[in-house]
């Protein structure tokens, strides 16, 4: 902001055209940054697999998802808006994965891109714990309620009441998926079974609030409008994803959905070493 000021005062900071530019204006193009743009949201909902971790998690867990919702919001909007306002020829980035490092090195020179450079290394390390903690959650959820084995993904480290086994797993499909991806095709396989997933949730909240609730109990706009709203909308983003992200996601589905048939069909009970669910608090 003081940068901008710099240039031409406080008109500097209003503009429509980060908005809306009718010169490159570019509605497949939009749509496509949309399902890009939703990797900024990934990971909000991982807080919920943190429920058994947490005091009062019926009050607590609803509230910190939706803060992170918001706060994600008002904040990755506030830097692309400033940072078009200062950089508004995209074309003339080297490239376009440090576009927003070009940004700051315009703004604060060398010492503000070196320093910004710490910060994402830094924040890197962060989401990467976050990341592991939830995915290693999911996963144990997955074996106590025998979708995956429970003998291994619902094993708890009996010392830490730590997953291990589904920790290191995710570390190594980490690894291997940075070393073979780049950020774009990682960012779009990811969107594509993450906006399945928030399909799902939305489907699931319409059918358990709305399809399976009392008659006197339902209430038209939020257990039916709101979810059925969420899909569509979620379902418009996945569509404009690109075809080998969807050949590839669609691939490792179906894999998953035969997986599920032929376990289903055997046999389930509790299996052991796997562990049981902690009290509720």
């Amino acid at each position: 902001m003081k940068y901008l000021l710099g240039l031409h005062g406080i008109a500097s900071l209003l503009s429509s055209r980060p908005f809306y530019d009718p010169a490159t204006f570019n509605l497949r193009a939009m749509a496509t940054a949309t399902s890009f743009a939703a990797l900024t949201y990934i990971g909000f909902d991982g807080l919920t697999t943190l429920a058994e971790d947490v005091d009062n998690p019926r009050r607590n867990v609803p509230l910190a998802t939706v803060s992170v919702c918001l706060f994600t919001a008002f904040f990755s909007c506030l830097l692309v808006y400033l940072a078009q306002l200062i950089y508004p020829d995209y074309h003339s980035f080297a490239d376009i994965e440090t576009a927003f490092m070009d940004v700051t090195r315009r703004v604060g020179g060398e010492t503000l891109f070196q320093g910004m450079g710490i910060v994402m290394i830094l924040s890197s390390f962060g989401a990467a714990l976050a990341g592991e903690v939830a995915a290693s959650r999911v996963l144990l959820a997955m074996g106590r309620d025998n979708v995956l084995p429970a003998k291994l993904f619902a094993r708890l480290e009996s010392n830490t009441e730590t997953p291990i086994v589904n920790i290191l797993l995710i570390s190594l499909i980490v690894w291997s998926g940075s070393l073979s991806l780049s950020l774009e095709h990682a960012g779009e396989l990811l969107n594509f079974g993450a906006l399945l997933g928030f399909m799902g949730v939305n489907l699931a909240a319409f059918r358990q609030c709305y399809v399976l609730q009392e008659s006197s109990r339902r209430r038209m706009f939020s257990d039916a409008v709101v979810p059925v709203l969420g899909f569509l909308f979620c379902l418009a983003i996945w569509l404009t994803l690109p075809v080998p992200a969807k050949v590839i996601g669609g691939i490792w589905l179906v894999v998953g959905i035969a997986y599920y048939a032929l376990r289903s069909r055997r046999p389930t009970g509790k299996l052991a070493g796997a562990a049981s669910p902690p009290d509720e608090r």
